[in-house]
C-alpha cells in the first residue's frame, strides 16, 4: 500500500498538470479569438456541433411564408433578421430593390444555411421550398419556407426568448429603414392598402425640427412631449387610457403649421393620414376611416374650423354643410377620445386652425387636444434659422441688432419712429398733391378767364362791324 507521502506527491503532480492544461487551453482560446474572425468561429462551432450531436436530439421549426391567406409575420421577421447575418461564406444571395425602398434588399437564397449563436445555443437557419397543394397563379406550385434547427432541450428558450428577440430585432430594422408615407382617401397614385380606404405616396418632405422657424422653447417642449409619449406605453396601460396624444396647432396662415406636422412625422417615423372632413358624410364613415388607419401614425385634420360645420351638442344649433351631411360634433369627439379611439395604439391626432377662438370648447380640453402649440410670426431666433436655411449664413453683424428688436421697448420705439416717418411722408405727399391740384385749378380758371375775355372781345368787334 502506497504511503501518504507518495499519494500526496502524486496528487500534487496531477493538480499541477491540470493547472498547466487549463492555462494552455485559456491561452489557446484567447489566441483563437484574436486571430480567427467571429463568423468563422461560429461556423466551426456549428460544424463541430453537427459532428458530435446526436441527430435524434435535434428539433426543427418550420416557418412558412404564408399563414392561410395572409403573410406569416414570423417569416418576414426571420428573413429580415437573417439579412443582418449574411457573411461572405454564403454562395448565393437574392438582391432586389423597389422604387419605394431606400437601399438594396439582400436575402438568403434557397438551400443556403446561416449559423447563429444565442446565449450559448448553436442554431442553424436554412431557406428551403416546399410543394403546395394550391395551384393559384398568385403563389405558384412552390412556397418558400425557413427552417430553424437547434437541440431539443432548448426548445422552450427558443420559443419564449429567441424568437421574440428575432421579432424585436426585425422591428428595429424596419423602423430604421422605414419610409414615411402620406395617406389620403381616394388617392390611388401610389400604394393602396388597409382595405382600400386609403391610398398612399411617399412623404418626401425635408422638414425637420432643426429647420423649423419657431420659438425655441416651444420647439423643445414639443420634442420633449413627443419623446415622453412614445416611451410611455406601460404608463397608459397602467392608468387605463388609450395610447394616443392630441396636438392643436394654431396661428396665422403661413407660419409653418403643415411643416411642423411633417417634421413630427420625420422625427418619429410615423405615417400621416390626411383626413378631409368635407368628404365625410356621416359619423359611421368617420369611424370606418379611423379603424382602417395603422398604429404609429399621425392623423391630421387641417383647418378644422372651416372644413365642416358641426352640430354643437351644447347649444343645440345644427348648421350642416349639406342636406346629406350627418357628421356631428359628438361623432367627432367620440372619434377623438371615445370608444372608437381605442381601435389602435401609439397614435397622434393633430388639428390645425387659423382661429382658435372659433372652435368648440369641447374640442380643446385636455384628453382631446393635450398640447396647444402657437405658431406665431417669425421672431429673431426664427430669423436666424431662416437666414441659415436660405442663405447658409450662421453669423452676421446684423444679428445683434435684430435680437434687440425682441425687447418690447426697442421694438415699440422703432414702431413709433416708423409710424411718424410714414405720417410725415403721407403729409408731404398730400401737400404736394394739394399744391398740384391748386395749381391745376388756377391754370384752368385762368384759361377759362382768357377764353371768356377773348369771346367778349370778339363779340364787341362783331357789333362794331354791324
Amino acid at each position: 500500500m502506497p504511503s501518504a507521502t507518495s499519494v500526496l506527491s502524486t496528487y500534487t503532480a496531477f493538480a499541477a498538470s491540470a493547472m498547466l492544461v487549463r492555462t494552455v487551453i485559456n491561452e489557446v482560446q484567447t489566441l483563437t479569438s484574436q486571430i480567427i474572425p467571429k463568423q468563422l468561429q461560429t461556423m466551426m462551432l456549428s460544424k463541430l456541433g453537427g459532428l458530435f450531436t446526436n441527430h435524434s436530439s435535434q428539433m426543427t421549426l418550420i416557418i412558412d411564408e404564408y399563414n392561410g391567406f395572409s403573410i406569416n409575420q414570423l417569416y418576414e421577421a426571420s428573413e429580415l433578421y437573417l439579412s443582418t447575418k449574411i457573411t461572405a461564406s454564403l454562395e448565393k444571395l437574392k438582391v432586389s430593390k423597389t422604387t419605394k425602398e431606400k437601399n438594396l434588399s439582400v436575402t438568403i437564397n434557397k438551400g443556403e444555411k446561416i449559423s447563429d449563436i444565442f446565449e450559448g445555443i448553436c442554431l442553424v437557419w436554412e431557406m428551403t421550398c416546399k410543394e403546395t397543394e394550391e395551384r393559384s397563379s398568385q403563389r405558384g406550385k412552390a412556397e418558400r419556407v425557413i427552417e430553424l434547427s437547434f437541440p431539443k432541450k432548448y426548445m422552450e428558450r427558443i420559443l419564449n426568448i429567441y424568437l421574440p428577440y428575432v421579432m424585436e430585432k426585425s422591428n428595429a430594422i424596419k423602423e430604421q429603414n422605414k419610409v414615411v408615407k402620406l395617406y389620403a382617401v381616394g388617392h390611388f397614385g401610389g400604394d393602396s392598402d388597409r382595405g382600400g380606404a386609403w391610398g398612399s405616396t411617399n412623404l418626401d418632405h425635408p422638414a425637420t425640427f432643426d429647420k423649423i422657424a419657431m420659438d425655441p422653447s416651444m420647439k423643445q417642449a414639443s420634442i420633449d412631449d413627443l419623446d415622453r409619449f412614445v416611451k410611455r406605453r406601460n404608463f397608459y396601460r397602467r392608468v387605463g387610457k388609450v395610447w394616443k396624444r392630441g396636438y392643436l396647432l394654431f396661428g396665422p396662415p403661413g407660419t409653418g403649421k403643415s411643416s411642423l406636422i411633417a417634421a413630427m412625422a420625420n422625427y418619429l417615423k410615423f405615417n400621416i393620414y390626411d383626413m378631409e372632413l368635407t368628404s365625410v358624410y356621416c359619423n359611421s364613415e368617420l369611424r370606418r376611416r379611423l379603424v382602417s388607419t395603422s398604429n404609429r401614425s399621425i392623423l391630421v385634420i387641417e383647418d378644422i374650423d372651416c372644413s365642416v360645420k358641426l352640430q354643437d351638442r351644447q347649444n343645440g344649433e345644427c348648421v350642416e354643410q349639406s342636406e346629406y351631411s350627418k357628421l356631428t360634433l359628438s361623432g367627432l369627439l367620440n372619434f377623438i377620445d371615445g370608444l372608437w379611439s381605442s381601435c389602435g395604439d401609439e397614435r397622434i391626432i393633430v388639428f390645425t386652425t387659423n382661429h382658435k377662438n372659433r372652435l368648440a370648447p369641447a374640442l380643446l380640453r385636455p384628453g382631446r387636444m393635450d398640447m396647444h402649440i402657437h405658431m406665431s410670426y417669425c421672431n429673431p431666433s426664427g430669423i436666424r434659422i431662416l437666414v441659415s436655411n436660405y442663405l447658409g449664413i450662421n453669423d452676421h453683424n446684423l444679428f445683434p441688432e435684430i435680437d434687440e428688436l425682441e425687447v418690447a421697448e426697442v421694438a415699440l420705439e422703432g414702431l413709433v419712429e416708423f409710424l411718424k416717418r410714414k405720417k410725415t411722408e403721407v403729409a408731404e405727399v398730400g401737400n404736394k398733391q394739394k399744391a398740384s391740384r391748386e395749381a391745376e385749378g388756377d391754370e384752368k380758371i385762368g384759361e377759362f378767364v382768357r377764353k371768356a375775355k377773348k369771346r367778349r372781345s370778339n363779340t364787341k368787334r362783331n357789333r362794331k362791324g354791324l
